[in-house]
Protein backbone atom coordinates (compact mmCIF):
# COMPACT_ATOMS: atom_id res chain seq x y z
CA UNK A 1 0.00 0.00 0.00
CA UNK A 2 1.15 3.34 -0.78
CA UNK A 3 0.10 6.96 1.17
CA UNK A 4 0.20 9.95 -1.03
CA UNK A 5 0.77 12.70 2.50
CA UNK A 6 1.64 15.73 3.43
CA UNK A 7 2.84 15.92 6.67
CA UNK A 8 1.54 19.52 7.15
CA UNK A 9 -1.95 17.97 6.66
CA UNK A 10 -3.73 16.79 9.86
CA UNK A 11 -6.06 14.57 7.53
CA UNK A 12 -3.17 12.62 5.91
CA UNK A 13 -1.42 12.28 9.66
CA UNK A 14 -4.44 10.70 10.97
CA UNK A 15 -4.38 8.18 7.61
CA UNK A 16 -1.00 7.54 8.20
CA UNK A 17 -1.09 7.03 11.80
CA UNK A 18 -4.04 4.53 11.20
CA UNK A 19 -2.24 2.84 8.60
CA UNK A 20 1.14 2.43 11.32
CA UNK A 21 -1.28 1.41 13.94
CA UNK A 22 -2.86 -1.74 11.47
CA UNK A 23 0.86 -2.82 11.43
CA UNK A 24 1.10 -3.69 7.60
CA UNK A 25 3.91 -2.09 5.18
CA UNK A 26 3.33 0.68 3.36
CA UNK A 27 4.87 3.33 1.51
CA UNK A 28 4.65 7.19 2.08
CA UNK A 29 4.94 9.44 -0.82
CA UNK A 30 5.42 13.19 -0.37
CA UNK A 31 4.11 14.65 -3.19
CA UNK A 32 5.05 17.77 -2.52
CA UNK A 33 8.87 16.82 -1.85
CA UNK A 34 8.68 14.37 -5.12
CA UNK A 35 6.26 15.86 -7.81
CA UNK A 36 4.31 13.17 -9.05
CA UNK A 37 4.78 12.66 -12.75
CA UNK A 38 2.01 13.10 -15.21
CA UNK A 39 1.61 9.64 -16.16
CA UNK A 40 1.44 8.92 -12.26
CA UNK A 41 -1.40 11.25 -11.86
CA UNK A 42 -3.57 9.68 -14.93
CA UNK A 43 -3.39 6.40 -13.04
CA UNK A 44 -4.19 7.38 -10.01
CA UNK A 45 -7.33 9.09 -11.34
CA UNK A 46 -7.89 5.65 -12.82
CA UNK A 47 -7.49 3.78 -9.67
CA UNK A 48 -9.72 6.59 -7.98
CA UNK A 49 -12.37 6.64 -10.96
CA UNK A 50 -12.20 10.51 -10.55
CA UNK A 51 -11.58 13.45 -12.91
CA UNK A 52 -8.82 15.60 -12.25
CA UNK A 53 -10.89 18.01 -10.63
CA UNK A 54 -12.30 16.34 -8.36
CA UNK A 55 -8.67 15.29 -7.10
CA UNK A 56 -8.15 18.86 -7.18
CA UNK A 57 -8.16 21.00 -3.99
CA UNK A 58 -10.98 23.95 -5.05
CA UNK A 59 -10.96 25.76 -2.15
CA UNK A 60 -6.84 26.65 -2.44
CA UNK A 61 -5.76 30.07 -3.10
CA UNK A 62 -3.62 28.91 -6.36
CA UNK A 63 -6.51 27.22 -7.67
CA UNK A 64 -8.43 30.64 -7.98
CA UNK A 65 -5.35 32.11 -8.56
CA UNK A 66 -5.15 29.64 -11.97
CA UNK A 67 -8.40 30.14 -12.85
CA UNK A 68 -9.09 26.29 -12.94
CA UNK A 69 -12.76 26.70 -12.14
CA UNK A 70 -12.75 27.90 -15.81
CA UNK A 71 -11.13 25.30 -17.40
CA UNK A 72 -13.17 21.91 -18.56
CA UNK A 73 -10.53 20.68 -20.94
CA UNK A 74 -9.24 17.36 -18.61
CA UNK A 75 -5.52 17.42 -20.18
CA UNK A 76 -5.21 21.18 -18.87
CA UNK A 77 -6.42 20.25 -15.23
CA UNK A 78 -3.97 17.28 -15.14
CA UNK A 79 -1.43 19.92 -16.39
CA UNK A 80 -2.11 21.44 -13.71
CA UNK A 81 -1.99 19.04 -11.02
CA UNK A 82 1.22 17.65 -12.38
CA UNK A 83 3.05 21.21 -12.01
CA UNK A 84 1.21 22.27 -8.68
CA UNK A 85 0.87 18.99 -6.34
CA UNK A 86 -0.32 21.26 -3.50
CA UNK A 87 -3.46 21.27 -5.57
CA UNK A 88 -3.99 17.05 -5.10
CA UNK A 89 -6.44 16.41 -2.23
CA UNK A 90 -4.52 14.32 0.69
CA UNK A 91 -4.24 11.73 1.59
CA UNK A 92 -4.62 9.57 -0.96
CA UNK A 93 -4.21 5.76 -0.35
CA UNK A 94 -3.11 3.03 -2.92
CA UNK A 95 -3.41 -0.45 -2.81
CA UNK A 96 -2.97 -2.85 -6.16
CA UNK A 97 -5.89 -1.04 -8.42
CA UNK A 98 -8.05 0.37 -6.32
CA UNK A 99 -6.98 3.56 -4.39
CA UNK A 100 -9.27 6.06 -2.31
CA UNK A 101 -8.96 10.03 -1.15
CA UNK A 102 -8.95 9.50 2.70
CA UNK A 103 -11.28 12.58 3.33
CA UNK A 104 -13.20 11.45 6.09
CA UNK A 105 -11.31 9.29 7.79
CA UNK A 106 -13.51 6.76 7.83
CA UNK A 107 -12.89 6.27 4.51
CA UNK A 108 -9.44 5.32 5.06
CA UNK A 109 -11.27 3.17 8.07
CA UNK A 110 -13.27 1.39 5.17
CA UNK A 111 -10.50 1.15 2.77
CA UNK A 112 -8.45 -0.75 5.22
CA UNK A 113 -10.90 -2.80 6.16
Amino acid sequence: MIIWHNPKCSKSREALKLLEEKGGLFEVFKYLDIPPSREEIETLLKKLGVSARELMRTKEDLYKELGLAKIEDESALIDALTENPKLIERPILIEKNRAIIGRPVEKVIDFLN
